[in-house]
């Protein structure tokens, strides 16, 4: 950026106006972990706030190969680590998934290998995969 203009799509993209507010859990983390734990036994997980709920903007070509492999289009990005069960994001940095397998009560976004739990107030947002990608 310079001299207040935006400089490429990238920027321009994630700083529009065209998100949609939502809301995650309302609980302690405690009572988050707990409530994972209890939903999805056995599974790793990671509780997260200040989050984006990523929709990519996909070909249909692109969503049937995604939808082939049993995947959704959507990816969590969020700027806050709380709590990861296996120790691989650090409470305080940020986590960007995979695409997501299945995505529970609006607040459960499950990837193969991980159950993301959103904490508070995010937003759900549409983006091309270089935009999601071009984050770090």
């Amino acid at each position: 950026m310079s001299e207040g203009k935006l400089e490429g799509s990238v920027d321009s993209e994630l700083l529009l106006d065209n998100h949609v507010p939502a809301a995650g859990l309302e609980l302690s983390v405690e009572a988050a972990r707990a409530l994972v734990v209890e939903r999805f036994p056995r599974r790793s997980y990671c509780i997260v706030e200040n989050w984006t709920l990523f929709e990519p903007d996909l070909t249909e070509e692109e969503l049937a190969k995604v939808n082939a492999v049993g995947l959704l289009p959507l990816i969590v990005f969020a700027h806050c680590v709380v709590d990861d069960s296996e120790g691989r994001f650090p409470p305080g940095g940020w986590v960007r998934s995979t695409m997501c397998a299945s995505f529970v009560d609006g607040v459960f976004a499950a990837t193969r290998n991980t159950v993301y739990v959103l904490l508070g107030p995010g937003r759900r947002q549409k983006a091309s995969l270089k935009t999601i990608f071009s984050f770090f």
